[in-house]
């Protein structure tokens, strides 16, 4: 027999599995777990059926008024903002589009919780302020000021209210959570009331905190440079390049290559290189071919030598830079054999000589211009 299809879950059913989802993630240490990606992938499918669902019972209308909402329903009126929260924690994996991707969801999903809240009345006064701001401006909000004002003093300012703010709210919630009457077993329902529009005050101040920190990452996104290919699909591109016979892509990329001042960012040249008597119109670069300007791409900045010590001096031999065999050119002079008689009376000879020059031409006897 064919299995009978199932009832649909309940709002109710499908809202507690979302949060025990949700929940789950709090509890896992490393987001790059796979028991993380699977709880976060539940969690958003669930409250997007969630969602679904609420769009077909028609629980909110902008006919109606905040009283109009029953206290259970109020928690479904944050399915977007849990949405928004848990698809900016989805991974990209380094790529910008689909990192942009994201971002784009999540603040979609915030910008829907906003207008329901709105449609509502239960924005306040400040936080009616900031949605309009925010409306007028969204690629540059800041919930200083809303984006308006450029005073370092006003900003400084805004920033400290926002702050005392979310502190009063924290401090709130957890008299709140604490008082008896919210228990089960003694449930009031105008306490837990006052409780679910306090999460929801809460929730509005860190949606335009997180709209502010999505503009910003959005911003840096679009100054990135674009991506470069893969080694797969350069590996590819050269793979076409051989299957071409007439190889006439790996000639154009070479061509390509050797222009290195058209990968200089900035310049943008075109015309001739040289006027026709041969003056430079544009800078230019003299290259060696492709194949040497790879191989010098990870050389040293210094010049590493090319021989050893003892190969330069066999090459200075080889072309007579080094005197060897001693000789009068060497400046050393050989020493004479004591046995040898008659070499040294010719040393002797020698030594007599040259001190009877010295005797017959003293030293400064050849000056004679500054003699009067």
């Amino acid at each position: 027999m064919p299995d009978e299809p199932q009832p649909p879950q309940s709002l109710r059913t499908l809202f507690a599995s979302a949060t025990q989802a949700r929940d789950t993630l709090t509890s896992t240490p490393d987001p790059n777990s796979p028991s993380y990606q699977e709880s976060l992938s539940t969690a958003i499918k669930t409250y997007e059926e969630c969602l679904t669902l609420t769009s077909q019972l028609s629980l909110f209308s902008p006919n109606e008024s905040l009283e109009d909402i029953s206290t259970s329903d109020l928690p479904y009126l944050t399915i977007p903002y849990h949405l928004a929260d848990l698809v900016q924690k989805l991974p990209s994996a380094g790529d910008l589009n689909a990192r942009k991707s994201h971002l784009l969801r999540a603040r979609d999903f915030y910008e829907r919780f906003l207008k329901l809240l709105d449609s509502y009345d239960i924005l306040s006064r400040d936080d009616a302020k900031l949605y309009e701001a925010y409306q007028e401006d969204r690629d540059t909000f800041t919930t200083a000021g809303g984006g308006g004002t450029r005073d370092p003093a006003k900003r400084r300012e805004a920033k400290i209210a926002q702050f005392r703010r979310e502190k009063e709210l924290k401090q709130k919630l957890e008299y709140l959570r604490r008082d008896p009457k919210v228990a089960e077993e003694e449930r009031d329902e105008q306490a837990v009331r006052e409780l679910r529009l306090a999460e929801l005050a809460f929730m509005v101040l860190q949606t335009f905190q997180g709209l502010e920190s999505l503009a910003q990452e959005l911003q840096v996104i679009s100054l990135a440079p674009p991506p470069q290919p893969t080694q797969q699909m350069q590996a590819g591109m050269r793979g076409g390049e051989e299957e071409d016979g007439r190889g006439a892509g790996r000639r154009s990329r070479d061509a390509y290559s050797e222009r290195l001042d058209a990968s200089v960012p900035g310049l943008r040249y075109s015309g001739p290189i040289l006027s026709s008597d041969g003056r430079p119109l544009r800078p230019f670069t003299l290259t060696s071919t492709r194949q040497t300007i790879q191989k010098g791409v990870f050389r040293p900045g210094h010049n590493l030598p090319t021989m050893s010590i003892d190969e330069y001096l066999e090459e200075e031999r080889r072309r007579g830079g080094i005197i060897e065999g001693g000789g009068e050119q060497s400046g050393i002079r050989p020493e004479v054999d004591e046995d040898d008689m008659e070499k040294a009376d010719e040393e002797t000879m020698k030594a007599r000589a040259w001190d009877e020059f010295k005797e017959e031409n003293p030293k400064g006897s050849g000056n004679t211009l500054n003699r009067g």
